[in-house]
């Protein structure tokens, strides 16, 4: 009687378990990963931004409700624009992009550029203003604008084509909207001509700035 429960004990111990089977858990959706609660997000909209905002909004609600599924609104009396998840929304991510697309308009960017946000991950916003780099005034800022820009935006143009970047220049406050590597060589460019070089210089090295980038890709 020993004897066969100790074979039974060997065979039981050499038997391999039977693991359960592995679950299969459907991805959660953004209202469920904040256990049922509305996520909101709210981008104020400055006076000069407001009207093209109105002329724009038709192409900005479109794309956030059929492409994001998010729910926009805007506010007139406060001069605001209010986002908000709903059930059907696939990521809790697509609210921060919705409100990212809607800040970059506010800041200048048109409705083609700013959309590449909601498309590439790689792709953010940075804005500084003259005074960062040098303190200038009067007449000497009105110059370091107009060298900025160069003739005819000639300038503005070189840059964000060379560096593949869009460059918003309002008043004293630059914004640069790009992936990390192209907005670091288009600042420099841009704090070079903000220091006095000359745009020869900023466009030789630009071509060597776009010739390395044209080698990455």
């Amino acid at each position: 009687m020993a004897k066969e429960s100790t074979e039974m004990e060997i065979q039981l111990a050499t038997e391999p378990e039977t693991l359960p089977a592995k679950p299969i858990f459907k991805p959660l959706k953004a209202h469920e990963m904040s256990d049922g609660k509305v996520q909101f997000r709210r981008v104020s909209v400055p006076p000069n931004r407001y009207s093209p905002l109105k002329k724009a909004w038709l192409d900005i609600q479109t794309t956030v409700c059929d492409q994001m599924k998010v729910d926009i609104r805007m506010v007139p009396n406060s001069r605001r624009v209010d986002l908000k998840t709903r059930a059907d929304t696939p990521d809790v991510g697509n609210l921060q992009k919705s409100a990212d697309f809607v800040h970059a308009f506010v800041l200048g960017f048109d409705v083609s550029d700013a959309i590449s946000l909601l498309r590439m991950d790689e792709l953010y916003v940075e804005s500084f203003e003259i005074k960062d780099v040098k303190n200038l005034r009067g007449e000497h800022l009105s110059r370091a604008i107009g060298r900025l820009s160069g003739k005819g935006g000639k300038t503005k143009f070189a840059i964000e084509n060379s560096t593949r970047t869009r460059i918003v220049i309002a008043d004293t406050r630059i914004h640069i909207l790009g992936a990390f590597s192209n907005i670091k060589i288009a600042r420099d460019s841009l704090c070079s001509l903000i220091m006095g070089s000359p745009a020869g210089k900023v466009y030789s090295k630009l071509r060597a700035a776009s010739a390395r980038l044209a080698e990455r890709f």
